[in-house]
This record gives C-alpha cells, structure tokens and sequence, in this order.
C-alpha cells in the first residue's frame, strides 16, 4: 500500500484536530444488503466522506477510534516538521 503524504489543503489550519461531523444510515451500496453508514469526518478544510457497513452505535464507536488515531498520526507529524 502506497500511502500519499498529507498535502494541506488551502485555507488549512494546521492544529485544527480532525473530528467526526455526521453518521447517518443510508440505502446500502447497489449489490451489497444490511444497514450501512454514510459519515463525514472534518479537519480544518478537508473533509473526508464515507460508507461502512453496521448499526448506528458500532460504526459510530469505530469511527471516533479512528479519528482518534488520526489527531495521534497527525499530531506525530507535525511534531517532525
């Protein structure tokens, strides 16, 4: 997996920390069944849009891990700069 370097976009604001804006249960994909997720997760002004599958609490608890985990990558990065 080639992992693409964090590129700002304009308008960023560099210690903004990156946060869950939304999950909302949507129609599942065509060719997929079960109840899925649609969420927005935003940083400064960058806003990264997506899909999982599973209730609203499970998908809910897995997302503020991972946007956990992104404030600790990002906050490492920026301690390297």
């Amino acid at each position: 997996v080639t992992r693409m370097p964090y590129v700002p976009s304009p308008g960023h604001t560099a210690e903004a920390p990156f946060r869950l804006e939304s999950v909302v249960e949507v129609a599942a994909p065509e060719g997929q069944e079960g109840v899925w997720q649609r969420y927005v997760i935003a940083q400064g002004g960058n806003t990264i849009v997506g899909m999982r599958a599973g209730l609203h609490a499970e998908v809910s608890l897995l997302l503020a891990q991972y946007v956990e985990r992104l404030n600790l990558r990002f906050s490492k990065q920026q301690k390297k700069a």
